[in-house]
C-alpha cells in the first residue's frame, strides 16, 4: 500500500514511528518546508509543495499512491482543502488525522474569535503584554494593534517586517511543561494568551498556566475544510483505517 502522509505536525511524525518497518504499507511523509531543521521521519520524505490541488492530484496518480492521510496542522487549511480536491479527482481515499479542538475548562477567561485580526481587536486599547503562539506567519495581523507588548513564542525567526514595534521574541519548540509555561508568563508579565486553537497535548501547558494565573485567553477558531473525508483523533483509529483500505474495505 502506498500511503504519502501530509505532514508537519506532532501527529505525522508519531504516524510515520507507527509505520516505520510495517509489512504492507509503503509510506512517504511530504513536509511543507516552511520550518527550518524539520524533525526528520524515521521513513522516506520529501519536502516541498505540490503545485496546487492539480499538482497534488498529478502526484497521487504518478506515484500510484493508494491513499492519503492528512496530517498537517489544523490551520493548514489550504493544503488541507487542495487534498481534499486532489484525492476526489484521483480517486484516492482521504483521512485526516485531526486533534480535538480545546474547549475551555472551570475557571478560563476565554474570548473566542474568527480569525487573527479579531485577535488582535480583542485584545482592547488598553496597553496589555500578550503571549503570541498564533505561528510566524500570522505576526503581521498584531501591527494593527500597536499599543501592547507582545511575547512572540516561534520555532523559527520571523519577517522583521511583520513584527509589531514592541515585542520580544522567545525561540522554542513544544511540547512544553506547566511549570515551565508558568514562569515564561510570570518572568515576561503576561497578561493575556493569543493562540489558535490547534488542540492537542503539545502546546496545551499554555491554557493551564493562563488558568492557573487567571489570564486572558484569546483563542482563534479554527478554518472549516469543505468537501468529504474521513476523519479520526488517535493513532489507533489511523492505522485501522490504513489497515481497513490496505485489505480493499
Amino acid at each position: 500500500m502506498r500511503l504519502l502522509i501530509l505532514g508537519g505536525t506532532t501527529e505525522a511524525s508519531a504516524l510515520a514511528r507507527a509505520l516505520a518497518g510495517r509489512d504492507g504499507v509503503a509510506p512517504v511523509l511530504s513536509l511543507a518546508g516552511r520550518t527550518r531543521n524539520p524533525a526528520l521521519p524515521p521513513i522516506p520524505h520529501r519536502i516541498g509543495g505540490f503545485g496546487g490541488a492539480e499538482g497534488l492530484a498529478d502526484h497521487l496518480r504518478r506515484e500510484r499512491v493508494d491513499a492519503v492521510v492528512d496530517a498537517t496542522h489544523p490551520f493548514a487549511a489550504r493544503i488541507s482543502a487542495h487534498a481534499v480536491l486532489a484525492s476526489a479527482a484521483a480517486g484516492v481515499p482521504l483521512l485526516a488525522f485531526t486533534r480535538p479542538s480545546w474547549r475551555p475548562r472551570p475557571g478560563d477567561r476565554w474570548t473566542a474569535v474568527a480569525d487573527l485580526d479579531a485577535a488582535a481587536a480583542a485584545l482592547g486599547p488598553a496597553r496589555t503584554s500578550a503571549l503570541l503562539t498564533v505561528g510566524r506567519l500570522g505576526l503581521a495581523h498584531f501591527r494593527a494593534a500597536p499599543q501592547h507588548r507582545y511575547v512572540i513564542r516561534t520555532i523559527d525567526p520571523p519577517d522583521p517586517a511583520e513584527l509589531p514595534p514592541d515585542h520580544a521574541l522567545v525561540f522554542d519548540r513544544g511540547p512544553f511543561a506547566l511549570d515551565g509555561e508558568i514562569a515564561l508568563m510570570r518572568r515576561e508579565g503576561v497578561e493575556a494568551v493569543v493562540t489558535k486553537n490547534s488542540g492537542g497535548a503539545a502546546a496545551a501547558a499554555k491554557l493551564d498556566a493562563a488558568r492557573a494565573l487567571g489570564l486572558r485567553v484569546i483563542a482563534v477558531d479554527r478554518p472549516r475544510i469543505a468537501g468529504e473525508r474521513d476523519e479520526a483523533e488517535t493513532l489507533d483509529a489511523v492505522l485501522h483505517w490504513i489497515a481497513v483500505h490496505r485489505s480493499g474495505g
